[in-house]
């Protein structure tokens, strides 16, 4: 369980460090609970704006309503991403496709838990954790920063965003020839109603993802708890 949440967390965040200039300059964006209610229309006109804890109207940590439902709006998009890349890992590893290459330096191959994927967190040795941590920890650190020019998810920056790597004195001190987020330009010269529009598709599949990736860990651990996966995928006891 664990392996598949901190792969799928390596698309979570990543944004600027101390850079001088980046590539995409951040627009202020406030959202409120009237952009919310827009908002959940468009992605699903049956269900609509359901908020039944009220944290729409919250202020966390003594911060602005605002500030808030900028938390909320990248906390969800991020957990979608993060369960988006979990369920196609967990299918990858439940059909047993796996790098043909040594995953160490000692030759030690991937490992195959037999269809299990939970299980093959198991079986990584703990350098391997660490170097999987250690860049999580690495992107989280980089996302939460705020600079001039792109201003944190709380403080009127767009949730999601995904800004550049930036080289340099006042960033990474090597070259970056990849962003984490559209590394190959892709969507340079897509129109803001293209990617609007993808966004939205973006947070449905996150929502169905999360939704996915936690039946099938919950019928693992408690057999039966999701009647239509029983017997499809295995029973897993570990931690």
């Amino acid at each position: 369980m664990m392996k598949l949440a901190v792969l799928a967390a390596l698309a979570g965040s990543a944004a600027a460090f101390a850079p001088a200039q980046t590539g995409r300059v951040s627009t202020a964006v406030s959202e409120t609970k009237a952009d919310l209610e827009v908002l959940a229309k468009k992605l699903n006109p049956v269900v609509g704006f359901y908020d039944p804890l009220n944290l729409a109207e919250a202020e966390f940590w003594g911060t602005s309503n605002e500030a808030t439902i900028g938390f909320l709006r990248h906390s969800e998009i991020k957990h979608g991403r993060i369960a988006m890349f979990a369920f196609v890992g967990y299918i990858v590893h439940a059909n047993g496709i796996k790098f043909p290459w040594a995953m160490q330096m000692d030759g030690t191959p991937f490992p195959d838990a037999n269809g299990n994927p939970p299980a093959l967190w198991d079986t990584v040795s703990d350098d391997a954790k660490w170097q999987i941590f250690g860049l999580i920890a690495f992107l989280e650190f980089w996302s939460e920063l705020s600079t001039p020019n792109h201003k944190h998810y709380m403080a009127g920056g767009k949730p999601g965003d995904f800004p550049d790597f930036i080289s340099g004195p006042e960033g990474i001190p090597h070259p970056v020839p990849f962003n984490l987020y559209d590394p190959f330009k892709l969507s340079k010269n897509m129109s803001e109603e293209k990617k609007e529009s993808r966004l939205r598709a973006e947070l449905n599949n996150g929502r169905a993802a999360m939704l996915g990736i936690f039946g099938f860990l919950s019928e693992q651990s408690a057999e039966g708890s999701v009647p239509l996966l029983k017997g499809v995928v295995p029973h897993y006891d570990g931690e």
